[in-house]
């Protein structure tokens, strides 16, 4: 059931899109799929990402966490209760802090569990309401090793060269629980071919003590991106622009108001491009507009207006039409 499913996900976009050959060039805006085309179905499953690389992105987002036995699993977060039914199926695993962790299960437990729709584990409360129906369908976890076999099939069958945008969750954790994350996913990444910035693989971190590691210490030599959450990190610029390639900001540390009609800027992006940094903003989602009026209206300001040079997004088909117009 799951592999039907699974395949009527990929052919039902497949044949609603205009496939064309990819080539991904750093000097163009670029589309990343986060978590897949996570508005459409539960983030980071193999169905999302089966119907992401339909769309046409130009990569597609792998977010990893360890397991107990060191495989990079694909999750959003270090924990399992909020995509996961760990708590019915495993619940005296839960640390002192009522939480389920990702890295107290191997991976063939993890594989047991149930995947569904973000939501809130006190309340069970679906986090985007109008999107795939909580509980529904059947999804499972899987590893970075499974969803890149997947990408570089699909490109050999499809002609296509679609990329990988791996980020590494919380390495100050894992090192805490006697773990590499960095060297353990860059090993993994090097076996499958990706191991310069010529690859078309993009490595993003939120921990710049780390990222700075990935380049320095671990010898790394693919581009780079340097994840920024907190006001005081877009002032790190100079910094930053010593180890990694580019940056992430949120798209709000972009933009500034609106004045007469018109949406005034940061200097953020300017001062990136100075530095010879790239900016790939997160996240473009049309269920969550925010100040802008239309998704159009979002996609426009930043890509263009703003000048970033990619962006993250929960609907990549929806940025892929726009940019094609």
């Amino acid at each position: 059931m799951r592999q039907l499913f699974f395949l009527a996900a990929f052919l039902l976009v497949f044949s609603c899109m205009k496939t064309q050959k990819k080539s991904n060039s750093m000097n163009s805006k670029i589309i990343v799929a986060h978590r897949g085309a996570s508005g459409y179905l539960p983030e980071h499953t193999m169905e999302a990402k089966a119907m992401a690389y339909a769309m046409n992105p130009d990569f597609l987002e792998q977010d990893l966490v360890l397991s107990k036995d060191d495989v990079p699993v694909v999750i959003h977060d270090i924990y399992l209760d909020d995509v996961t039914d760990v708590a019915a199926k495993f619940p005296e695993r839960k640390r002192e802090d009522d939480r389920y962790y990702v890295i107290d299960f191997t991976f063939e437990e993890l594989q047991s569990l149930h995947v569904s729709e973000r939501f809130d584990p006190k309340t069970g409360k679906q986090f985007y309401p109008n999107r795939f129906p909580k509980g529904k369908g059947s999804f499972k976890l899987h590893s970075l090793q499974q969803e890149i076999e997947l990408i570089q099939g699909l490109n050999k069958s499809t002609g296509n060269s679609i990329g990988i945008y791996p980020e590494i969750k919380n390495p100050e954790f894992h090192h805490k629980n006697g773990k590499d994350i960095a060297q353990i996913t860059l090993e993994v990444l090097s076996e499958y071919g990706y191991t310069t910035k010529k690859d078309n693989c993009i490595f993003q971190c939120f921990d710049a003590k780390e990222l700075e590691r990935v380049r320095k210490e671990l010898k790394s030599d693919l581009f780079l991106v340097q994840l920024i959450e907190f006001p005081e990190e877009t002032k790190q610029l100079d910094h930053f622009a010593t180890y990694a390639d580019g940056i992430g900001p949120w798209y709000k540390q972009v933009i500034d108001k609106k004045v007469d009609g018109k949406w005034q800027f940061t200097s953020l992006v300017e001062d990136a491009h100075k530095l010879g940094l790239k900016v790939h903003a997160y996240t473009f989602r049309a269920d969550q507009l925010g100040d802008f009026s239309s998704f159009e209206e979002h996609v426009n300001t930043l890509l263009f207006e703003a000048n970033i040079d990619g962006c993250f997004t929960d609907f990549p088909d929806k940025v892929v039409r726009l940019l094609n117009k």
